[in-house]
């Protein structure tokens, strides 16, 4: 039908129809970010297993493998965030978004090797670096993992707890989570890795007269001063003893840092 074929008064109707459509698309985003992260949390359901009594994990990187496409689309998702919305959001959101595309991108750097892969350092550490390799692009420019983690987390937010959500892949690193971060329960999200990974005795204990922790404490010691009034905070979750918790508290237990264990955190290969 023509336009010239209406009448006045359904042309008129007609038309104010089709500019509120206009106006509306106009308003309305191409795509909204999901931050449910729903794709992420998928993948982490069905490819991480939780051991250790829930203070670790390993990952299915077989079984990620063959989700690789869904994983890739996922990633795109955050390639796409612009600047200028991100921003915008609330910062736990932020965090969120961060957090979770560090430990996606750290699987797919892995996968792009795997199975031929036993550690995260056989991308070699002064070339092919895969922390400082510029692999992936994020909101709007060239980026890597330490770009994540130490310009984009740690300096703005300064929040200790990002240590132990995100993961290098190893078996010395706080665990992958079992699901993504999401902003309505990052902050019980965080508490629980903290309390994990505390609370790992093959990572953080006290033995023999000493406070045995994790070398992060001491590549990251900034975000942990003063350290004695951080790990009294956090006795109880460190060892079961009383006198013990009681010489944390007191600042009294020597502090020694246990070597890092860079083997992929891998569940052996197979698929979930």
């Amino acid at each position: 039908m023509r336009a010239s074929d209406l009448s006045p008064g359904t042309l008129c109707s007609w038309l104010a129809r089709a500019v509120v459509a206009a106006v509306l698309f106009a308003a309305t985003p191409a795509w909204a970010f999901d931050h449910s992260h729903a794709v992420w949390n998928g993948l982490l359901k069905k490819h991480v297993v939780v051991v250790e009594g829930g203070k670790a994990s390993r990952v299915g990187y077989a079984g990620m493998a063959q989700d690789r496409a869904a994983l890739k689309g996922y990633l795109a998702t955050l390639s796409a965030v612009p600047e200028t919305e991100f921003r915008a959001w609330t910062r736990a959101q932020q965090m969120a978004l961060l957090v979770n595309a560090y430990n996606a991108f750290a699987v797919e750097k892995v996968l792009t090797r795997y199975p031929e892969i036993r550690s995260i350092w056989d991308f070699g550490k002064l070339f092919g670096n895969p922390f400082k390799d510029r692999f992936f692009t994020l909101l709007g420019r060239q980026a890597s993992l330490d770009v994540i983690e130490h310009e984009l987390l740690r300096p703005v937010y300064r929040d200790a707890r990002v240590h132990y959500a995100v993961n290098c892949a190893s078996l010395g690193c706080p665990m992958l989570r079992e699901e993504s971060y999401v902003a309505a329960r990052l902050d019980q999200q965080l508490d629980e890795q903290t309390a994990r990974f505390l609370s790992d005795r093959s990572r953080n204990r006290y033995r023999n007269g000493r406070l045995e922790v994790s070398k992060i404490f001491d590549w990251f010691k900034e975000d942990f001063e003063p350290r004695e009034r951080y790990f009294a905070r956090h006795a109880a979750l460190l060892t079961d003893d009383p006198e013990q918790r009681q010489l944390i508290t007191q600042g009294k237990a020597p502090l020694v840092f246990l070597d890092y264990d860079w083997s992929l955190n891998d569940s052996k290969g197979r698929a979930l």
